[in-house]
């Protein structure tokens, strides 16, 4: 689920707002990093529970409409195809999935139902939904295609979902372009014989990709002084005021990267970094991070300081 620019940009963050200095116990700081990647996980438990508390809202829908003293003929044998959709029922019956719902204790569409009634709205109100009923019949490829045309369509780019999501939990905004991609895909590749685990995918890819976080943040903060010393060498003509302090953050990271992580390739790490800073920093961030890193990769090289391993690192 987790990629390693998402880990850079939650260890950029985490940086920006640490006050301290080198020799300062910065054990919280890095517990609150390992905390906001975490979070992630709540965020996506919490977007699959929504798509089954949105079934179970069709389902009570349905009910009320047969239960009306003046019940028509429809209202009494309705269309069940969205109830009985196959992949929601997938996900519905997941044990796994409960479980990890049960142990992260994610039970927001209980107290925050209007949200639920929003998203079936929306969902109900569509062509796609209507299109989608037009029959009452449906093999598992339709009501997959469906379900990942209401995610990407509806669901996915919700005004009111995505304020909801902002008030809950800030660092979720970051996380919520990952976390729907990741389901996106999930949705995609499903299979009526899908393995139980298949809808709890790991956070991290291996145990790797958790200790770089830690690495990285760690080593940064650590070498900071000499890493700073680095920028200004470079920044020399630069008022110091007009150097934003994300780029000072992010360069920071991405020099940390190139000296003291030999396996990760020279292009890799000055790529993921422009991209960072193209999002969350200024115009011309970029440009500016670029033209620095290029110095100095060309100096390390010349001093032979520059230490990859593996084939294609430079």
């Amino acid at each position: 689920m987790l990629n390693r620019r998402h880990i850079r940009v939650k260890v950029m963050q985490t940086m920006y707002a640490f006050k301290g200095g080198e020799s300062d116990d910065f054990s919280k700081d890095q517990k609150f990093l390992l905390f906001s990647i975490d979070n992630m996980y709540n965020l996506y438990l919490l977007l699959l529970a929504l798509i089954i508390e949105v079934q179970k809202r069709a389902e009570k829908d349905l009910q009320k409409k047969q239960k009306k003293h003046l019940a028509t003929k429809e209202d009494k044998d309705p269309n069940r195809k969205f109830v009985n959709n196959q992949l929601l029922n997938l996900i519905a019956d997941n044990y796994q999935l409960k479980n990890q719902l049960e142990i992260h204790n994610i039970t927001n569409w209980e107290l925050d139902s209007e949200y639920v009634d929003v998203i079936f709205k929306a969902i109900t109100t569509s062509d796609l939904y209507k299109e989608y009923m037009k029959t009452k019949m449906s093999d598992f490829k339709e009501d997959k295609d469906f379900i990942v045309d209401v995610f990407k369509e509806i669901i996915a780019p919700n005004d009111k979902l995505y304020d909801y999501l902002e008030d809950k939990n800030l660092t979720w905004l970051d996380d919520l372009p990952t976390v729907n991609t990741t389901i996106l895909k999930l949705l995609r590749k499903a299979k009526s014989t899908s393995a139980e685990g298949y809808f709890t995918p790991k956070l991290y890819k291996d145990a790797d990709d958790k200790q770089y976080a830690i690495d990285l943040f760690r080593k940064t903060l650590l070498n900071r002084s000499a890493l700073n010393k680095e920028i200004e060498n470079k920044t020399q003509n630069w008022d110091s005021d007009r150097i934003a302090n994300v780029d000072y953050v992010l360069l920071q990271l991405a020099i940390c990267e190139l000296k003291s992580f030999p396996s990760i390739p020279v292009k890799v790490t000055i790529n993921e970094y422009l991209e960072i800073a193209k999002e969350y920093s200024t115009p011309k961030s970029s440009i500016f991070i670029n033209g620095i890193l290029d110095k100095l990769v060309k100096e390390y090289e010349e001093a032979g300081t520059l230490k990859k391993v593996g084939r294609g690192l430079l």
